[in-house]
């Protein structure tokens, strides 16, 4: 069985070390912070330059352990994961902006929001999200429904991916790459699958919610409680795909995104 040390604390980070594959058509009127799934780095949206209008700026956020910052370890706790996110965004938020996370980055974006408001609301200067958009993850108080993964073994651990279309086969050819791959899915998965509220604490900006019509991972029965997250606005779309729609149906799923913030944040 080989495991990972997820309990190294990260040193201090350049607030520009966050955000990577940065893009946008003509002059920005809204910055979106995208937030990957466990394991995931920018490129996962890579796919959805194609689609992006003008107005809007995609901001890939990189997490440590991953693409460019493959030698940084995981803050060791979801909260210090947070804190650090927060603190190197700061001189992100000069524009109105909104974080769209995917599966384990909902979660983030859901504990970001909070934090950002909890700190406007104390007085704070800093800008608050013009909406959170929530994909392919349960409510925070929805039950896992399963047994964990990030727990078990490597063999385990791939096939589960293999199965969910989080590892294509030709990965498996690739060990080194594929070491790094599992050593970061693990750590996000650990942070998702621990994750659990006692009961929804909702945020004040608008949220949107996005579920794969052939999601087995985070169903629509799942994500459909995200409504109670809210005391704004709040949607829910199913979009066609699986777990990882936000990739197999760029098209699709940027066109929700593009009509859930046009409809919530006047971009």
């Amino acid at each position: 069985m080989t495991t990972y040390d997820t309990a190294s604390a990260a040193g201090p980070l350049a607030p520009s070390s966050w955000i990577s594959a940065r893009y946008a058509r003509g002059v920005p009127r809204l910055r979106l912070f995208c937030l990957p799934h466990a394991g995931g780095g920018v490129g996962v949206f890579g796919p959805w330059r194609a689609h992006l209008p003008d107005g809007i700026e995609l901001a890939p956020v990189e997490l440590p352990g991953r693409g460019s910052r493959i030698d940084e370890p995981m803050p060791p706790t979801m909260d210090a994961l947070v804190e650090a996110l927060h603190e190197g965004l700061r001189d992100e938020l000069d524009l109105p902006y909104a974080f769209f996370g995917h599966s384990f980055g909902a979660l983030l974006g859901y504990e970001l929001t909070r934090r950002i408001e909890a700190e406007a609301a104390r007085g704070g200067s800093t800008r608050t999200p013009s909406a959170l958009l929530v994909s392919g993850s349960r409510a925070p108080h929805v039950p896992l429904g399963r047994g964990s993964v990030a727990s078990g073994d490597d063999a385990g651990l791939i096939d589960w991916l293999s199965g969910t279309g989080g590892l294509p086969p030709e990965l498996l050819e690739f060990p080194d790459f594929l070491r790094d791959l599992l050593r970061a899915v693990r750590s996000d998965m650990a942070f998702a699958e621990a994750y659990l509220a006692e009961r929804p604490e909702p945020v004040g900006c608008p949220l949107s919610a996005f579920a794969g019509a052939e999601d087995t991972v985070s169903t629509v029965a799942q994500v459909e409680p995200w409504d109670r997250y809210t005391t704004a606005a709040h949607g829910l779309r199913v979009l066609p795909g699986g777990h990882y729609f936000p990739q197999s149906h760029a098209r699709e799923t940027v066109g929700a995104v593009v009509a859930e913030l046009t409809a919530v944040a006047a971009v």
